[in-house]
Formats: C-alpha cells, structure tokens, sequence
C-alpha cells in the first residue's frame, strides 16, 4: 500500500553483515521469502537490509540465519521506510506486476502457486483515480477466499491505489444500476477528466462507459449556440455536459431516473460552472410536460432507445424541427469485416440494415428546392464500440424533416406510437449513411 502523500509503505528487511549477505539471499530464495520489488540496500552503518516477504520474518527463520547461516553475525529485523523498487520489478508491466507480487505474497502464506491462479489474475482494469475497478471474470477461484482482506491490500500496493472494486453485470433494472462490489476502501466516489469534463459519480451506483467517448468528442464539436437539447437519458451528465461545456447549447432540459446518477449530475453540473444552463427532470421521462421546444434530442440509452422516441418527437420545436441523436445496438453481421454498412457496392446490394429511420412530415411551407437541400443533411452514423456479443452500439443523427414521396413502412405498432405523440409522423427503411434519395451522405451535423 501507499502512505498519504503518495510515498510507498514501509517493508519489512532483515539486516546482516555484508559477508553474510549471498548466504542470507540463497536461503530467502529457497524459503520464498525474499521481496524481488525492492532492493537490497546498504544501511549507513556499512549493514545491508534485504527486504522480505510478509509483515514480519518468523522466529524460527530469524533462529536458523542466526544459528547456523552466520553464527556471531549480525541477523536483526527492521523497516525501510522508502524502499527502492528493483529493476525487474520497474521493467514489468502492470499486469506482470501485479502477478509477481500476489504470486510471492501468496506463496509466503503456504498457497502453492499454479497456472490456473495466474490464469485468474486480470489483464486489464478501469482506473479512477485511486480506485481500481476490476472485471467480474477474475479472482475467481475458491482459494482467494481464503486470502481476503489481505489479497485486496496486495492487489491495491502491486498498482499503487488505494481502494478496489469489482463490477459485475449492469442490472437491466431500466437505471443500469452497475453491479459493483467494494473490495477495499470505505466509498465507491470518484472522478473522471473526459475532454477537459469533470466526472463525479459514485462507481458502485452510477455506470461510466468509455466506449461512448467518440461520439462524445463529436457532439462536443458541434455548433450548437442559441440551441435548446432535451437529453432524455441524461444519467451522470454523459453528454449533457459536452453539449454545454463544449458545443455551446443555450439550455439543456436532463432526464433521469435514478436517484443516484441525479446526485452525480447536480454535483458534475455545478464543478464545471454549467449549472445555471440545465434544468433537472426527475423520474421517468415518458411523463415528460415539455413539448414544441428542442433543437435537439439525444436519446443515449442502449441496447434500444425506441421508448423514448415519442416523446423525443413531441418536445421537437414544430416550426422547424430538429435532430435526433439516436443511439442503439444493430447487429454487425458474422464474418463481416467492420466497416460501417454501405462502404462498398456490394454491401449496399445485398446487406440488410434493419435500422429504422425516424422521419418528420412537416407543414411548415418549406418548397422542394429546400426540402432537397435539406434531405442532403443526414447524418454518418458513428461505429462506437463491442456491445455483446454480434452486436455494436451506433449512433444516428437525422434531421427531421418533410420528406415527400416517401411510402410509409408497415411497421404496426411503431408506427402508431409515434402517431400517438401528435403531429404526422412516419417511419421510413434508410440505409445508414445515405441520404432519403438513395446517395451517399457526406456531411455531419
């Protein structure tokens, strides 16, 4: 573990004279006693201190280095309150790293070492600043039990943090409340720089997804002053904050259910100095008041977003309509390469794109010159990530518009949903990334 201010703990050693010093070493050795992350050192005395497994070094191994390893020498224990990593253990990898030490800290307490425990170590975690966030598929084994609290100690010193998580699957309770146990540490608060954006939120109540940070850097981008957004799935403030801090918007009116993201959005809202241009809509936003008022919508919620069409339809301002930032799971297509549909001639021949297009039959006087104009203006979805498995999450942007001559799709109980939140609405099959006359669309909105 560290000690405050970030100094590495102390460790214990074992002190001898240096005559003795490669007798003391073969039998640490041989007894897997001895600590390969620090060096030895030479004490001002002209002594030499070899750091040692454990919080101590048993009597009966202090009996034999004195009885019979170096009889009259001297043999004391003590502590190096700034020990010195060692050349292999700098040269290693986090995740080389991390096995070397809990493989010796274990061995030291009779656990035999095996491939399938190492097999059990993580390769990868997420990091919030000193807390570690480690997968659901390891430390899996029985035997760690055995070894708690301690291993989360080791596992926290081998990656210099001080507080260990380990997350399960998001609940599919409709606030994707993570699964996440604490391991070590008395909270699960942390916070997260993403493009210049402050992140609180609590990892054992809130979810974080990296993999959204492409389309997060994207709508940071856009030109979006003297806009109002409505972010019906608003959580801890994913993208209602790149929209403000960055993008511009004027107002943003932000959805969310769960209690505990809501806590995570006031306090990301008021840090990033943004407070004053969002308004909070507390519980399920399918009982939404506002209407005739967005420029845009963002609908971030995977595996579908389809529930909150709707009403995203009905906040839309009904003199000149919007955009939709729709977000969903589509499926990739098994042997494909993963390119975005519609790259190539043949895909757009003969691949299936099961995405539905939401489109806005508006009455707002617009000729057809503009209305083609305007048509040209749908969006390149943006691939954004693995979902499960056959599966990836994608964005789609699309103005609605008035778009003529389109024939209805016989879609059933869609359909009459979005009828249902007024106005004249349809639903028409677009290929991604092509325009309502069947062109490739170039421009991003």
């Amino acid at each position: 573990m560290e000690r405050e201010g970030g100094r590495p703990a102390a460790v214990v050693a074992v002190v001898t004279e240096p005559r003795f010093t490669q007798r003391y070493r073969e039998y640490l050795e041989k007894q897997k006693l001895l600590d390969r992350r620090h060096r030895v050192v030479k004490m001002p005395d002209g002594t030499v201190a070899l750091p040692v497994l454990g919080e101590t070094l048993p009597e009966q191994h202090l009996q034999e280095l004195r009885d019979r390893l170096a009889p009259g020498g001297t043999c004391i224990v003590t502590q190096l309150l700034d020990p010195v990593p060692s050349k292999k253990a700098q040269g290693c990898s986090p995740a080389q790293r991390l096995c070397l030490e809990v493989s010796r800290w274990a061995e030291a307490r009779g656990v035999t070492w095996s491939p399938e425990l190492e097999a059990d170590l993580p390769r990868s975690w997420q990091r919030h600043g000193d807390l570690l966030l480690l997968s659901e598929d390891c430390f899996q084994a029985k035997r760690w039990k055995n070894l708690e609290p301690e291993l989360w100690e080791t596992v926290a010193s081998a990656l210099g943090v001080r507080r260990v998580a380990r997350r399960g699957r998001v609940s599919p309770d409709g606030t994707r409340t993570p699964a996440v146990s604490l391991l070590l540490g008395d909270h699960g608060w942390v916070e997260h720089v993403d493009n210049g954006i402050r992140y609180k939120f609590d990892v054992t109540q809130c979810m974080f997804s990296f993999g959204n940070i492409t389309e997060k850097l994207r709508v940071a981008s856009l030109p979006c002053a003297g806009e109002v957004l409505v972010d019906l799935y608003a959580g801890i403030g994913y993208f209602t904050l790149p929209f403000l801090v960055h993008a511009g918007v004027t107002f943003v009116h932000a959805c969310e259910w769960n209690p505990h993201a809501v806590v995570a959005l006031r306090k990301n809202l008021d840090i990033n100095g943004v407070a004053d241009r969002c308004r909070i809509h507390f519980g399920d936003n399918r009982q939404l008041k506002l209407s005739n008022i967005a420029d845009r919508v963002n609908l971030g919620l995977i595996p579908s977003s389809e529930e909150g069409w709707p009403i995203a339809c009905q906040v839309l301002r009904r003199d000149a309509g919007g955009i939709l930032h729709i977000h969903q799971n589509v499926e990739s297509y098994p042997g494909k390469n993963l390119q975005p549909p519609g790259s190539s001639e043949m895909e757009k021949e003969h691949r299936p794109y099961p995405q539905q297009i939401i489109t806005n039959q508006c009455t707002n006087g617009a000729t057809g010159d503009s209305r083609r104009r305007m048509l040209s203006a749908a969006t390149k979805p943006e691939w954004q990530r693995h979902c499960d498995e056959g599966q990836r999450h994608r964005v789609f942007s699309e103005h609605l518009l008035d778009w003529p001559g389109q024939e209805e799709a016989s879609v059933g109980t869609k359909e009459e949903r979005l009828r249902g939140s007024g106005g004249s609405w349809s639903i028409c099959h677009l290929r991604p990334g092509m325009c309502a006359e069947g062109f490739p669309c170039a421009r991003q909105c």
